[in-house]
């Protein structure tokens, strides 16, 4: 079976993760499509497949050759929900370039979509502009399926033992939380979890979360000079002290920023949310050094008391672990030449279970999927590069 079958039987599961949730994994639908996966694994042979009390699917192909790594692949089962994730309606569009409309009747213009325009000649699986597609990540765990077929059908190809994990909850941050490192027994491993083929991801954001809690003073309106503290109004205050050019929509690259993504409240009390983000260390902590003084500032003109910061690190850059270990990314270099395809080395915008997984003690970076338009209706992928990718985890698991 080629990779995209599997991607359009997979998508066909509302898998959307849940922040709000305290369980693992946050939403049950998640184990519907874990159950389906252990069976097609147990199809292929390997007897070990399992999902765990917490949602984790796990499965061993055995080394056919001595002396090989143990060599992990990771990919993650939710998808966000934030846009539709229900009822997804795949379809094909044979690629020849220019723009691209769907069955909606929205429109994808290389203009506004950068790398759409690389894919001409191909056929690519597109949505109907009304939900997600799902290929982050079900496209991950579609080629690693495939690979393993491919080595399971073809014997003669000398391999050592592949440690295969599907995890729950990667949308949501916590898809490395009850992840089993010991157990999986893996000397590395790569998460297959990202953009364009070729992709090869070791650096990630430093990242802390920073939540406010303003408690205002209500008053009727009518008598309410020198008495109210408007909590809502505290709380713009606050966020108009954040640096205005150090925000997502303004930064690329290597560049940090300070993003608000939630703001609500009443007079009483608000609420409000920010992630910090910046590759360098030292940059991170000077961050989190400016957000705890703008909490000060505040408490300083409307009395101790009026803001409660939360500050919390969520994460921290792989690099620091991966840097020690680059015999793991030139393996994937290799991999990628070995398929014809040139390997390009860029910073994550963002997190990754690679990153937490290397200071648990797996060195993990992350490898491209071929998608495109993550986390929005207007995802895509194509047929092709969901092919490549597969034949590049062959090479991967089977170099010497």
């Amino acid at each position: 079976m080629r990779a995209y079958e599997r991607l359009l039987r997979y998508v066909s599961y509302d898998t959307a993760s849940d922040a709000s949730s305290q369980t693992c994994p946050s939403t049950r639908k998640q184990l519907a499509l874990a159950e389906a996966l252990v069976d097609e694994l147990l199809e292929l042979g390997l007897a070990d497949a399992r999902v765990d009390e917490n949602g984790y699917v796990y499965a061993t192909l055995p080394a056919n050759r001595d002396g090989q790594n143990v060599i992990g692949l990771i990919a993650h089962m939710d998808t966000v929900d934030v846009v539709p994730s229900a009822n997804v309606q795949p379809a094909f569009v044979a690629y020849a370039g220019g723009p691209v409309t769907l069955k909606n009747g929205d429109v994808l213009t290389p203009e506004r979509y950068p790398g759409l325009e690389a894919r001409a000649g191909k056929t690519l699986i597109v949505t109907d502009g009304e939900t997600l597609l799902g290929a982050d990540d079900k496209a991950g765990v579609a080629e690693i399926m495939t690979a393993i077929e491919t080595l399971v059908k073809n014997p003669s190809i000398p391999h050592g033992t592949v440690k295969v994990a599907f995890t729950p909850d990667e949308e949501i941050g916590r898809g490395a939380d009850r992840f089993d490192v010991k157990g999986f027994g893996a000397d590395f491993a790569y998460t297959v979890d990202g953009g364009d083929v070729g992709g090869i991801e070791f650096e990630n954001f430093n990242a802390a979360s920073a939540v406010y809690t303003i408690r205002g003073v209500s008053v009727h309106p009518g008598s309410a000079k020198g008495r109210m503290v408007n909590a809502n109004s505290v709380a713009c205050e606050l966020c108009g002290l954040f640096p205005k050019d150090e925000v997502p929509e303004r930064t690329e690259g290597y560049e940090g920023f300070f993003h608000l993504c939630d703001l609500r409240g009443s007079v009483e009390l608000c609420v409000v949310h920010y992630i910090i983000r910046d590759h360098d260390r030292d940059r991170f902590e000077a961050r989190k050094r400016l957000a705890a003084g703008i909490a000060a500032q505040i408490n300083a003109r409307y009395g101790e008391g009026t803001v409660e910061l939360k500050l919390v690190d969520s994460y921290y850059n792989m690099r620091a672990i991966i840097e020690k270990h680059m015999d793991v990314i030139h393996r994937a270099e290799a991999a990628y030449r070995a398929v014809g395809v040139e390997p390009v080395h860029e910073p994550i915008r963002g997190g990754t279970d690679g990153s937490r997984l290397s200071f648990m003690g797996l060195p993990c970076p992350n490898l491209g999927t071929g998608g495109l338009n993550f986390h929005s209706r207007h995802e895509l992928i194509a047929i092709e590069d969901l092919d490549v990718m597969s034949e590049m985890l062959v090479h991967l698991v089977t170099a010497e």
